[in-house]
């Protein structure tokens, strides 16, 4: 499972011209879902997501967590992600997980993390989102399960 991550002072989510989800300071996660993944990714990409240590401690290091600033977390799906991208000038998503398979995993861990952490909203699965963020820094991450 993959997740790019986003430091952002503010994210927003518009479906059919209506905002559905929005966040503060936190992070911006972009999620993708690759065939082998099962709960065991997504738990373990959850950690990552909650305790990557991207945000500024009072000598301007970054050495706090979203967990550690209490952030907003926003979590969208984007099949896109996992595509294999090496060779030619269109991408492949065979690595993909087919959308039943994603719509599941995605829907696990968003509940997941609804349960161990303070401030969750998430993206439509499946649905024409528009994503409206200010990356603070900017600073972007790329975190990946591997699969075992």
């Amino acid at each position: 499972m993959i997740a790019l991550i986003q430091r952002v002072t503010t994210a927003s989510v518009i479906v059919a011209a209506q905002r559905i989800a929005h966040i503060e300071q936190g992070l911006l996660a972009l999620l993708g879902v690759e065939k082998a993944d099962t709960e065991a990714q997504a738990n373990r990409l959850l950690e990552r997501i909650l305790t990557y240590r991207v945000f500024s401690d009072a000598n301007g290091k970054m050495n706090l967590s979203l967990k550690d600033i209490q952030g907003g977390l926003l979590l969208v799906p984007q099949f896109t992600l996992p595509a294999d991208t090496r060779k030619g000038s269109r991408p492949s998503f065979t690595p993909a997980a087919p959308p039943e398979q994603a719509r599941i995993l995605f829907e696990y861990i968003c509940q997941q993390a609804k349960q161990q952490h303070v401030s969750v909203e998430t993206g439509q699965f499946g649905a024409d989102m528009q994503v409206h963020l200010i990356n603070d820094g900017p600073v972007t991450f790329w975190l990946q399960t591997q699969h075992i």
